[in-house]
Formats: structure tokens, sequence, C-alpha cells
């Protein structure tokens, strides 16, 4: 009798996402990285493959989003966001800044303490710079863009989604995606600074298709 191999933690991974997860037309899932969510790292490692065509699935307690992510025209955004996702950093943050017309804004790992005092103020532990190409614009509802600091250099894990035009942010915050799927869940996610009871992100995974 053979001995039963080792399965490979990626793959074990790859089931495990692959149970109750949506996956568009023409895309595949993209394994973890980790079997449980991790939220400090001193950078994001490389994990984008050339060729490849990324979106990013959020499902959120309101819903399901799919967003398309620009890693050609802002590579090391993507990248760090990919990342993050194939650590299941996102997994269980809120949305914490909702305003209406304006943003949603989430994927601040302090939303998972009590205080919302601190809420907006977290990041996974390394920093990067704007990554502003003028062809990609907040010219619409449901474009994804990095939040930062007024240093331009302190993108990190949170990002937001407009709720409108918001051509006021042009050239100063980093557009690399926009919802391709389940815009209408963004008028479903809980308004306020902060809301009172926020609209969560239970998962947050990634698919991927050759270009």
């Amino acid at each position: 009798m053979k001995p039963l191999r080792a399965i490979p933690l990626v793959l074990l991974l790859g089931l495990a996402l692959a149970q109750g997860t949506y996956v568009p037309k023409g895309y595949t899932l993209t394994p973890y990285l980790s079997a449980k969510p991790v939220r400090s790292f001193k950078e994001a490692k490389a994990v984008l493959k050339p060729g490849t065509d990324y979106r990013a699935v959020l499902e959120t307690t309101a819903g399901r989003l799919v967003i398309d992510l620009y890693e050609a025209e802002t590579p090391r955004t993507v990248n760090s966001f990919v990342f993050l996702a194939l650590n299941r950093y996102f997994d269980g943050l809120a949305f914490h800044r909702v305003v209406e017309g304006f943003v949603v804004q989430g994927g601040d790992p302090n939303t998972l303490r009590d205080d919302p005092a601190t809420w907006g103020t977290g990041g996974p532990g390394y920093e990067f710079g704007l990554e502003v190409t003028p062809k990609l614009t907040f010219d619409a509802k449901g474009v994804l863009g990095m939040a930062r600091t007024q240093d331009p250099n302190s993108n990190g894990s949170q990002f937001f989604i407009t709720l409108g035009p918001t051509l006021n942010l042009n050239g100063l915050y980093t557009v690399f995606g926009k919802v391709v799927e389940g815009m209408a869940v963004l008028d479903k996610i809980a308004r306020g600074e902060p809301p009172a009871k926020p609209t969560r992100m239970t998962r947050v995974y990634i698919v991927q298709k050759a270009k």
C-alpha cells in the first residue's frame, strides 16, 4: 500500500476558498496565502503575475461587489491590495466612513475594535506613494481609490469607493479599480462617520485570468 501524500497547503487553501464563492465567467480563484487573517506586515510582497487580469470580490453584509483592478496602470497599488486580500487582511473589517453622495471607505483593521474613535487611523504596517495616471479619474460612481492622510506617501490598506463623480479628488488620490458588478450594493451600505451599525466585509478574495 502506497503512503498517502500530503496535500500542499496552497491546495488546501484553494479548496477552502472555492466553497461558497462567486467566480465571474472566464476567471479562476486565486488561492489564499494564509489560512487565517494576517494584519501586520513590513511590506507587501510581489504577488502579481505578468499577463494576468485581476478582480476583487468583496462579500459584505449588504451584498457582493466585484471590482476590476487596474494592475497595468497602478501595479504597486494593485499588488498591495491583492497581497493583503490573499492574506485575508480585509475579512471582517467595517466600512467606517460612508458619506452620502461622496464615498464608502473601509480597510482599517482598527474597525475590529469596539472603540470607534480609533477607526480610520489604522493600516497594514507599511506605506507607499501615489500612482496617479491622468486617464484614470473619479468621474463616476463605483470608482476605487486609495485613502491617505495629507502625506501623499501614506497609502496603506484603507480604500474608498465613490458614490458619484468626485472630480475634486483627481490627481490627489490613486484610482486603481472600478465596480463592475453589484453597483446597487453601494446604496445599501450603512451611512455614517462612523455608522451606528456598520456594514462589514465578511470576506474578500481575488480572481484572475490570462489577458
